[in-house]
């Protein structure tokens, strides 16, 4: 536990605060991108503790929460087909979509099981030959070399009864996407430091570059973002623009270059839809060619199955930082975790289980 208590120790993460208030001198607004960070900002009362002048806006760096709608009722749609085996992480069964959970499925009889790895789902698939097992592959480039080396190996080995359903989303367009926008609030970004192990930080430099903003690769420690931070707003009160790595213990600029070779295999950038934010170009990760034979929607014609989001539910303002969670008037009253409108308040990830968790409610969000 010792570099884990280091990033966590409270001497330090005063000084840091101490810092950052001697050092602003006007109002800054910093999104983080991961919604790790955001559940460590809240958890640990960050948001309260720093200078009135930085306010900090929750991005959309949750993978369950940017998976969109209609792909959840593909899952559900593929769950209550016999003969399918429908896996995936734990914190997508409870995920809404307009047809239900993957939890309603399994309780209407669908075959659905919890799996840690996208490996689990592959062994499954080996032991159980007269069944379709699909593995739902959300996430960022995270999760992305996982679920690309199950597939690898499915051809290698000749398991034909595997797919994934693949719903994989990456880090910078989205960030151009909200860069773009008319209205954007952002003025500096915190990089989610576990997508940087993967993908190095070299395609956040052009991002940086053409917005003339400073992008800060942090960890998800409270030590870790609170030098994040510090980062950012001595890079905006110097008004410097570029990449800076706080997460150097992990971080490269070039990345996991073997991981990355194995990702341009089997996937090819695609467009891709966000939940709640809409179709971002070449945002997201297909099967390429090659690997199309594991691709669940093309085996199982499920691409005809479109729905819409909740007119209640406002995660694609939470997700683009327009809006704070506790401003949603379904929040903590028609949403909870226990009866989610919308992903955000499902994931372990998500602002909006964040906010009610920790109570964030209205009234103490206003004081």
């Amino acid at each position: 536990m010792k570099h884990v208590d280091e990033y966590r120790d409270e001497g330090a993460a005063t000084r840091l605060l101490e810092a950052i208030r001697r050092r602003v001198t006007r109002p800054w607004t910093i999104m983080e991108i991961c919604g790790g960070q955001t559940h460590t900002l809240i958890q640990a009362g960050i948001d309260r503790l720093l200078p009135e002048a930085i306010t900090l806006v929750h991005g959309p760096g949750c993978p369950v929460c940017v998976t969109p709608v209609e792909m959840i009722d593909r899952a559900v749609t593929l769950a209550r087909r016999p003969g399918i085996v429908m896996t995936s992480f734990g914190d997508m069964l409870r995920v809404p979509g307009t047809l239900g959970d993957l939890f309603s499925a399994k309780a209407a009889g669908g075959d659905v099981r919890m799996v840690y790895s996208p490996l689990d789902a592959l062994a499954l698939a080996r032991r159980m030959p007269d069944r379709e097992v699909v593995f739902f592959a959300v996430g960022f480039e995270t999760t992305a070399p996982a679920n690309a080396m199950a597939v690898w190996r499915a051809k290698q080995e000749g398991v034909r009864n595997f797919t994934i359903l693949c719903s994989h989303v990456l880090v910078p367009p989205a960030m151009e996407a909200i860069l773009s926008d008319p209205d954007v609030r952002v003025q500096a970004f915190l990089a989610a430091g576990h997508v940087c192990t993967v993908m190095g930080y070299h395609e956040y430099e052009p991002i940086a570059a053409s917005h003339r903003i400073p992008i800060v690769v942090t960890g998800f420690e409270p030590v870790d973002l609170l030098q994040g931070i510090g980062m950012a707003v001595d890079a905006l009160e110097d008004g410097r623009h570029g990449v800076l790595n706080q997460y150097r213990r992990v971080v490269t600029r070039a990345g996991n270059v073997p991981a990355q070779r194995l990702l341009m295999e089997v996937f090819e950038v695609r467009d891709r839809p966000w939940r709640g934010i809409g179709t971002i170009p070449r945002s997201g990760y297909g099967l390429t060619p090659a690997f199309a034979g594991f691709d669940a929607e093309r085996r199982f014609d499920v691409t005809s199955v479109h729905a819409e989001e909740s007119p209640d539910c406002i995660a694609g303002e939470v997700l683009r930082g327009r809006k704070k969670p506790h401003e949603c008037a379904a929040f903590g009253t028609a949403c909870t975790p226990e009866h989610p409108l919308g992903a955000p308040m499902v994931s372990a990830e998500g602002a909006c289980a964040a906010y009610h968790r920790y109570g964030r409610r209205a009234a103490e969000a206003a004081t």
